[in-house]
């Protein structure tokens, strides 16, 4: 009883502790936060802005005005990313209830693409030394193979300015539309809208003593320290009026990634995606050939809800995933209805198609390999021409169950015949009945059935018998004459 008692106590001490950490985990504290000095908050952005990225950062400033922040700072370092994760991001800046500064650091990062749209969107811009920022032009339209032309001019700043690839109809409204999006951005904050048009049009970047000559950006700062020093007393325009900057003897707090950010960037990876779903139409596929095993089907509705959420975050092509659904549709249609290859090679060719037009960007960072392509595709197709040969196999091959598999089986005889006694057939002691005497030990085999009692003959007048039926018609006359 005393364990007992002890072993609740633990389990209860467990249970609050777990509880504390839980709540510890959602209302995080900084020294800053307990003494009520300004604070500062940090979130990076590095690597490829996808929609685990943008939810972290989107998050980071919604807590942050909750927090009552003195300012939020996206330090980042990227070569740009998704065009629908970019302008979720932008939006939440715009609408902040907090000022949003916008850091490219440490020395060598890049603000490219995306992230040029993100700078100019936050209420101050700033730039480490030896960084650069542009390169603007959207990917999905830029040319695959450039055509041959003349040394580029250099312009007065130094960097080389090149001209514009021609486009169709669909490339200029695609840039159009990129190069207004930018300049209204640029309107609003006060920075360069000339540049604006250039880094779209034509992937102009420019380092970042450059960038804050022609007021691509507010400012440079070497490193964090130095940034908050820099902002001390700037005045920001939020949406309720001008708030000015206290961020000299700030309190920072780094804000981390949790659980949701690492799961949504598992599961928004294009690769892992996409195996989930097909791993999801696997374990659905073996529940189906294996009724009542449960859990092939539990794993595969999980693995097919987790991708499909994975990849309703990404530009999806869904005429595409129609085609892979259809693709595996007809390998599966090979199993039950053979057609000497042509459905399940035309299931083949849909799935590959499909799974090259998945996703509806040339971004090279969320694109699907061709090797996990390829992967996919031999596995699919092996795994149902391997159930198309073995459906084909137990379709022409010998029963092997019920009356009719037993119909010949070899039994041995326990006890004497003729009449009624015993024979051991099938593991099992089975009663049998025969006409002509069969002593113990003795081979026989099984010519009826009727209930649960065999009749047998043995074993020798079995392949006489079966001889003498398989002779042409005529030969039992033959025989005959030739004993006369």
């Amino acid at each position: 009883m005393r364990g007992s008692a002890n072993h609740r106590l633990t389990a209860r001490l467990l249970v609050w502790l777990g509880c504390f950490a839980f709540l510890a985990y959602l209302v995080p504290m900084t020294a800053a936060d307990a003494d009520g000095g300004p604070v500062v908050w940090v979130v990076d952005l590095e690597g490829p802005l996808g929609p685990a990225a943008a939810d972290l950062v989107i998050r980071a400033i919604d807590d942050a005005a909750a927090a009552d922040a003195t300012a939020l700072v996206i330090r980042m370092d990227t070569p740009g990313g998704l065009d629908k994760s970019m302008r979720a991001l932008v939006q939440a800046i715009l609408a902040a209830k907090v000022p949003v500064v916008t850091f490219v650091a440490p020395e060598g990062a890049r603000a490219a693409s995306a992230g040029a749209y993100i700078a100019y969107a936050s209420h101050v811009a700033a730039m480490a030394p030896a960084t650069n920022i542009g390169s603007s032009t959207p990917v999905s339209i830029s040319p695959a193979a450039p055509s041959p032309r003349p040394s580029p001019p250099t312009s007065p700043a130094g960097d080389e300015a090149t001209a514009p690839e021609p486009l169709d109809a669909m490339g200029r409204k695609v840039v159009n539309d990129a190069v207004a999006y930018l300049q209204g951005i640029a309107e609003l904050r006060g920075r360069n809208v000339a540049w604006a048009e250039e880094t779209v049009r034509e992937g102009a970047n420019v380092r970042a003593s450059v960038a804050v000559a022609e007021k691509t950006v507010d400012l440079m700062a070497a490193d964090l320290p130095a940034l908050l020093l820099a902002l001390d007393g700037r005045e920001v325009a939020l949406r309720d009026g001008l708030v000015t900057l206290e961020t000299a003897d700030a309190g920072i707090y780094r804000v981390e990634s949790d659980w949701k950010h690492d799961l949504l960037e598992l599961i928004t990876d294009p690769t892992i995606a996409y195996g989930l779903l097909i791993f999801g139409i696997y374990g659905l596929i073996l529940e189906f050939y294996n009724p009542g095993m449960i859990f092939p089907s539990v794993i595969g509705i999980v693995c097919l809800l987790l991708g499909a959420y994975g990849l309703q975050m990404l530009p999806v092509n869904y005429a595409a995933l129609a085609l892979i659904f259809v693709g595996i549709g007809m390998m599966v249609g090979e199993v039950f209805t053979p057609t000497m290859g042509a459905l399940g090679i035309a299931g083949v060719v849909a799935f590959v198609f499909g799974s090259l037009m998945l996703l509806d960007t040339q971004s090279p960072e969320f694109g699907l390999p061709l090797a996990v392509i390829a992967a996919f595709t031999v596995s699919t197709a092996a795994v149902m021409f391997i159930a198309v040969g073995a459906a084909l196999r137990a379709r022409h091959g010998p029963v092997k169950t019920g009356h009719q598999a037993m119909l010949g089986a070899t039994v041995e005889v326990i006890d004497g015949f003729p009449g009624e006694g015993h024979v051991h057939a099938f593991g099992e002691i089975w009663r049998a009945k025969a006409d002509v005497p069969m002593s113990a030990g003795t081979l026989g085999r099984v010519t009826e059935i009727d209930g649960l009692v065999l009749t047998v003959t043995p074993e020798a007048s079995a392949a006489d018998a079966g001889a003498d039926g398989g002779e042409e018609p005529g030969a039992a006359d033959q025989k005959d004459q030739d004993r006369d």
